[in-house]
């Protein structure tokens, strides 16, 4: 197990297909590897519906990886199936696990329409019927016919699917669930059932997609050689069958992997946990709210609760803490984009605590030009320096007061000059009155980040007053 491991999210929505993204990949391994990225999750690699323009996630074909001439080109968003086969062994050459980004709770873009008939769901509740079945035209048939059966010849057609969310004969959108099939349970209860969120949604009850994805996944590990996966709209999927899927890949290899759970209701990801044996560690969407709220309380939140109601509180082991992603980006469907005065602050209660994987944004760390948003590299830098240098030990809470709030981690003898004290405030700043144990008694201390000039002294004891500055976090180490 690597020590202090760090996840990044390597990439951000608005990237362009002259981006070349697999390349940058491979030039940045060495990089990556010299900051203390330990892991990376990689965008979705195969092909989706709209070809190089497409992020990935309007699924056409998991087995073509920018190999074949399908959807307009045969490179996906972020470059061929060499490029990315290339970057994958680049990351490992540098001891860099990589996460492949998979979305199987759906396709888009089919080959042919079919008629079938269909139930119209009422959208707020999929459990009424807003008219009776009638015979549909649904975009349902994937044949592949640029790959020519390589890799896999099954065909995709409407008996694979539950339902979709256009009918061509009608020229309408709408829910439409698909004569004797029902939405999947074990799903997320928003709208009644949240099976249905886009395209054709895959019935996770037909015995012949569950075989088909899991021979992917087979092929998918021992193919590109990742070492896990991001799990994309588990909410949606039927938790069993994401269980079970999870236990037949780590037949294949010990993986890592993490859920995407969109959801601030702790006691939901709790559920969801319960119902996949703690087999599936998920991002913890309750700490990013409570970071985002935090971002935009002009000073007025009680940070001595940001960590209350979080994963990363209840389930450390299970939670993966980040601060924004592709989908809290401005213009996106989730947009929840944490303030930049708060970013330094929420990246070091992430990144400098013991608990959870964190997980640091592409752009954050490189900036999202499309947008004007600036890089916070320096700022992560020395956080993630820290972190993989200094945040060892016991973790001791100052979370005492609202404004201002404190941690100590006390070092360990593996880590001879490791310890650390964070201090933050989203308020007017000043200082807290901290002990920082024996091992680090009688040292004097400085600001590793620079915010502060001043030392601080610790007695014999360990007693030492630690300060930050107005909105702004400090950590201290010994000198």
């Amino acid at each position: 197990m690597k020590e202090n491991r760090v996840l990044m999210q390597y990439f951000e929505w608005y990237l362009r297909p002259e981006d070349k993204l697999w390349q940058q990949v491979s030039r940045e391994a060495e990089n990556l590897k010299k900051i203390g990225i330990t892991d990376v999750w990689l965008p979705p690699a195969y092909k989706a519906a709209g070809g190089r323009y497409d992020a990935g996630y309007a699924t056409y074909d998991l087995y073509d990886l920018g190999e074949f001439n399908q959807k307009g080109s045969i490179e996906t968003k972020y470059g061929t199936k060499d490029e990315y086969i290339q970057a994958i062994s680049n990351l490992h050459e540098n001891g860099i696990g990589v996460y492949a980004d998979i979305v199987l709770n759906h396709k888009i873009g089919a080959d042919e329409a079919e008629f079938v008939y269909a139930n119209e769901e009422e959208a707020q509740d999929r459990n009424k019927d807003k008219a009776p079945f009638e015979k549909i035209k649904a975009w349902t048939k994937y044949n592949f016919l640029a790959r020519k059966n390589k890799y896999s010849d099954f065909k995709w057609n409407h008996n694979h699917f539950n339902g979709t969310d256009w009918d061509e004969s009608g020229r309408k959108n709408g829910i439409f669930r698909f004569y004797g099939k029902n939405w999947d349970q074990n799903v997320d209860q928003e709208n009644g059932n949240y099976d249905y969120l886009m395209g054709a949604d895959i019935d996770f009850n037909n015995p012949e997609v569950v075989n088909e994805l899991k021979k992917w996944g087979k092929w998918y590990l021992d193919f590109t050689g990742v070492d896990g996966f991001r799990l994309d709209a588990v909410k949606h999927i039927k938790s069993l069958f994401m269980a079970d899927w999870i236990k037949c890949m780590n037949e294949v290899k010990p993986i890592q992997c993490v859920g995407e759970y969109w959801n601030r209701d702790l006691e939901t990801l709790k559920w969801y946990i319960y119902q996949t044996n703690s087999t599936i560690p998920l991002f913890d969407v309750p700490l990013h709210y409570n970071l985002y709220e935090a971002s935009n309380s002009n000073g007025n939140y009680d940070l001595s609760k940001i960590l209350d109601n979080t994963l990363v509180k209840q389930y450390p082991e299970l939670a993966v803490t980040f601060v924004d992603n592709h989908d809290t980006e401005p213009g996106q469907a989730l947009f929840s984009w944490i303030q930049d005065w708060f970013k330094p602050l929420a990246y070091a209660l992430t990144l400098l605590r013991k608990d959870g994987l964190p997980c640091v944004f592409y752009g954050d760390y490189y900036g999202i030009p499309s947008h004007n948003i600036n890089p916070i590299n320096e700022t992560l830098e020395k956080l993630l320096e820290l972190r993989r240098d200094k945040a060892y030990g016991e973790q001791i809470d100052y979370f005492d007061d609202y404004n201002i709030v404190a941690w100590v981690r006390t070092g360990d003898d593996m880590h001879p000059k490791s310890g650390l004290v964070t201090i933050m405030s989203d308020g007017p700043g000043g200082g807290k009155k901290i002990n920082v144990g024996t091992r680090l008694a009688n040292s004097v201390f400085y600001d590793y980040t620079g915010n502060i000039q001043e030392t601080v002294y610790v007695d014999q004891e360990g007693n030492g007053i630690f300060y930050c500055n107005s909105g702004s976090v400090s950590v201290w180490v010994k000198k």
